[in-house]
C-alpha cells in the first residue's frame, strides 16, 4: 500500500516538474531575447531616421493630395511600356541572369548615346555599369571610393542620401550652401541661388576625396550654369578630387535652359562618374534601372562593390530600357522624341502649379529644371501662431504638418535637404513636385480654392 502511494506521489511530482519545465521553456521561447553585444554596426549611428517614412505615414493618415514625393502619377510613354511587355512575354531567356555589370544591349546603347553627348568613345564593357536605380549607383560609388576620414563636398540643399551615404562609408560631409540672391525684376527663381566661389574654394583640403554635383538640382530645380560647372571642374582638377555628377533630371530642363555635363569639359572625364536614371528618363521610377558612366580607373572599383553586393539587376527591365533608348537615339532632337515632349509637357504643369499655389500666399520660385520647385513660406510665420510640433523644430516641418492636417495638401520641408547646422537658416521653404497628372492637379486646385475661401472668410 505504501509502495503504491509512494509511486503515485512520485508520478505526480514528475508530472508537475514536467509541466513547470514546459511552461518555463514556453516562456523563454516567447520572451524577446536580450543581447549584451551591440547589434547595430557603428556605420548606422545617426542615420536610422528617415523623414520620407514619416511623411508617407502622414499622407496616408489624412488622405491628402500628395505633391511631396518625387514620382510621376501617369504612365510611361507607350513605346517604353510596349518594350517592357515584349521583354516579359518574348525571349524566355530574359527571365534569367544576364551579364552582372549590365545587359549587353543596354550597356552598348548607353555607351553610344551618351558617348556622343559627352564627346567620348565609351567602352560599354569597362566604362558603363548598370545599377538598381541611380540610388544604387550612388551607394556603390560611395562604398567604392570613400574611405575613413575622407571629406566629401556637398552643395546645400541636397538630396538627403548624399550625407547618409557619406557617413555610412566612414567619410566626413563638408557642406557648401547655395545662397539666394535678390530677385531680378521681382521674380523668384531657382537661378537666383548661387555658389560663392571663395567659400567653395575654401572647403577643399588635402583630405577632400570627392565632390557631389547635382544638376538639375533636387529640391531647388536649379540648373548649374556653364560658369559654375567650369568653376567646380577647375577646383576638382586643382585639388585632385573625384566628381560624382548626379544628372538624373538632365532631360527635364525648361524655358530654353541648357544642361551642362561636367564630364564633357576638358580633363574631367578622367575624374568624373556620371549617374543617370531610366526612372526619371522614361517616367518609370518603379523599374529601378540606373547607370554610371566613367573611366575604367574609377569604375573597376564600383564593379568590385557591385559584384559583391547587388551582383545583378533585373534583365527584363534592362531590356526594356535598352529598346527605349534605341528608339530615342533614332528620334533624338526631333518633335517625336520623348526627350523633347516630356519637358514641354512638364513645363506646362509646372506653370499651372506655380500659379495655383500663389492663390493662398505661397511664394514659389520658378525652377529651371527637375520635378520640383520650392516656395517661400516666410509670410506665414506670424499668420499661424499655433503650429503643431515642438517650438525648436524647424518651422517648415511644423508648417507641413499643419498643411497636411488642415488643408489636405502634402509638400516637403526643405530643411530635410539641409545639414542640421544649416536647417534653421533655411526653414522657410517647402518643396512641391509638379510632375503629376491632370486629376491630381485638379484635386490640388480644389484644395487651394477652399483654402483661399477660408482666408477671405
Amino acid at each position: 500500500m505504501f509502495r503504491n502511494s509512494a509511486a503515485v506521489c512520485l508520478h505526480l511530482v514528475r508530472s508537475l516538474r514536467r509541466r513547470k519545465a514546459g511552461a518555463s521553456l514556453s516562456r523563454c521561447l516567447h520572451q524577446t531575447p536580450t543581447m549584451a553585444k551591440q547589434l547595430q554596426a557603428r556605420r548606422l549611428n545617426g542615420v536610422a531616421y528617415n523623414p520620407w517614412v514619416e511623411m508617407a505615414q502622414l499622407t496616408s493618415q489624412y488622405e491628402a493630395v500628395n505633391l511631396g514625393q518625387g514620382f510621376p502619377d501617369f504612365s510611361p510613354p507607350d513605346f517604353a511600356v510596349e518594350a517592357f511587355r515584349q521583354a516579359v512575354t518574348g525571349d524566355f531567356m530574359l527571365n534569367q541572369y544576364t551579364r552582372g555589370f549590365g545587359y549587353p544591349p543596354l550597356t552598348k546603347i548607353l555607351a553610344s548615346f551618351f558617348g556622343k553627348l559627352l564627346g567620348q568613345e565609351i567602352d560599354p564593357s569597362k566604362e558603363v555599369l548598370v545599377t538598381v536605380g541611380a540610388y544604387g549607383a550612388l551607394f556603390t560609388a560611395f562604398q567604392a571610393l570613400v574611405d575613413e576620414g575622407d571629406e566629401v563636398i556637398i552643395f546645400e540643399p541636397y538630396f538627403d542620401c548624399y550625407e547618409t551615404m557619406t557617413l555610412m562609408a566612414g567619410g566626413c560631409p563638408v557642406f557648401v550652401p547655395l545662397k539666394p540672391t535678390p530677385a531680378q525684376k521681382g521674380e523668384l527663381a531657382s537661378s537666383n541661388w548661387q555658389l560663392d566661389p571663395e567659400e567653395l574654394a575654401s572647403k577643399f583640403t588635402p583630405r577632400t576625396k570627392m565632390l557631389i554635383l547635382n544638376t538639375p538640382n533636387n529640391p531647388l530645380g536649379k540648373v548649374f550654369s556653364r560658369e559654375e560647372v567650369e568653376l567646380v571642374a577647375r577646383l576638382c582638377q586643382q585639388h585632385d578630387v573625384v566628381c560624382i555628377s548626379d544628372e538624373v533630371y538632365q532631360w527635364l530642363v525648361y524655358d530654353g535652359c541648357q544642361h551642362h555635363s561636367i564630364a564633357s569639359l576638358p580633363g574631367m572625364w578622367e575624374r568624373t562618374l556620371t549617374i543617370g536614371s531610366a526612372g526619371k528618363t522614361f517616367s518609370a521610377t518603379g523599374w529601378k534601372v540606373g547607370w554610371v558612366l566613367g573611366p575604367d580607373t574609377l569604375l573597376r572599383h564600383l564593379r568590385t562593390v557591385h559584384q559583391n553586393s547587388i551582383y545583378h539587376c533585373p534583365t527584363q527591365a534592362q531590356a526594356a530600357v535598352a529598346q527605349s533608348l534605341e528608339r530615342e537615339q533614332q528620334h533624338f532632337g526631333q518633335p517625336s522624341s520623348y526627350f523633347v515632349q516630356l519637358p514641354r509637357d512638364m513645363q506646362s504643369r509646372r506653370d499651372h502649379m506655380v500659379r495655383s499655389v500663389q492663390l493662398v500666399g505661397l511664394r514659389p520660385m520658378n525652377p529651371q529644371g527637375s520635378y520640383f520647385f520650392v516656395a517661400d513660406i516666410s509670410d506665414f510665420r506670424n499668420k499661424i501662431p499655433d503650429l503643431p510640433g515642438a517650438e525648436d523644430k524647424p518651422f517648415d516641418q511644423r508648417f507641413i504638418q499643419w498643411m497636411v492636417k488642415e488643408k489636405g495638401l502634402v509638400a516637403l520641408p526643405v530643411s530635410f535637404f539641409y545639414s542640421k547646422q544649416h536647417q534653421k537658416q533655411f526653414d522657410h521653404y517647402i518643396r512641391f513636385c509638379f510632375v503629376k497628372n491632370e486629376s491630381t492637379l485638379q484635386a490640388m486646385d480644389k484644395k487651394l480654392q477652399q483654402w483661399k475661401e477660408q482666408l477671405g472668410a
